[in-house]
């Protein structure tokens, strides 16, 4: 059994993948520091250090230092946001566990949304109303959605909004790799019973620091991605079981 991290003394974890975002740690410090008193869920945040090279750590250090509930992990280098995500998704033991972009293109206050329907489901994720893109970048994002939605069927409309909540063992089941950060809706489908829904929230014009993702990382990779994803689809493993004795009966 992992050991007991803080994040267990919370009901919702909220992890927030940084590549070379020194523009906007201190938003993000101000963005958190007043959500956090509102949230309906004891919740803490998770900073995952993507082995930026600018001074990312350094203000990530510095706003832990300040806040109580801003925990953080850091990578000896850079693996890219799935591997963030998913080492958050491995660290957290909460209950509930989010997904928010550093660039805060959409805003923590709209967790509020997410969690009043996450009681229901696997996973709730947001649908960016109004996006704030410039016209080339979102019609990128619409064929890539167009397509990913053909291959996998998942009906998701939005799977690059990066505000989502997910109970957190469905979460560390998540066969992920790199790349398929864009599928979690299929991902959670592929496992028994797993449902979820989506709900409109609010997006920002980006004010600080540079998008990680450009025409080949937001078209061809998730053209290839696909694929993976559906002979993953053809040999997911799922059981039950149905009796034991290894864990006592209460």
């Amino acid at each position: 059994m992992d050991p007991v991290n803080r994040t267990a003394e919370y009901d919702f974890t909220i992890v927030v993948p940084v590549y070379n975002e020194e523009g906007n740690i201190q938003r993000l410090a101000e963005a958190f520091g007043s959500y956090l008193p509102v949230c309906p869920r004891k919740a803490c945040v998770l900073f995952v250090n993507d082995g930026s090279k600018d001074s990312s750590l350094e203000g990530i250090r510095r706003i832990c230092s300040e806040n109580p509930d801003f925990l953080y992990i850091s990578f000896t280098r850079n693996r890219g946001l799935t591997a963030a995500m998913k080492a958050g998704f491995d660290y957290v033991q909460s209950p509930l566990v989010g997904y928010i972009d550093a660039d805060l293109q959409t805003t923590p206050e709209d967790y509020n949304l997410l969690l009043e329907e996450i009681d229901s489901y696997s996973m709730v994720i947001g649908i960016r109303a109004n996006r704030k893109d410039s016209f080339f970048k979102n019609l990128q994002s619409k064929i890539a959605n167009g397509w990913r939605r053909m291959m996998t069927g998942d009906g998701a409309v939005d799977t690059g909004c990066p505000l989502k909540v997910l109970h957190t063992d469905v979460a560390k089941k998540l066969p992920l790799f790199k790349g398929l950060h864009r599928f979690l809706p299929a991902l959670v489908l592929l496992q028994e019973g797993g449902t979820y829904k989506q709900v409109p929230v609010r997006h920002f014009p980006r004010t600080a620091g540079q998008s990680k993702f450009h025409l080949w990382n937001r078209l061809w990779g998730p053209f290839m991605d696909c694929f993976a994803y559906r002979w993953m689809k053809k040999r997911y493993l799922n059981y039950t079981v149905g009796e034991n004795n290894v864990t006592p009966s209460e």
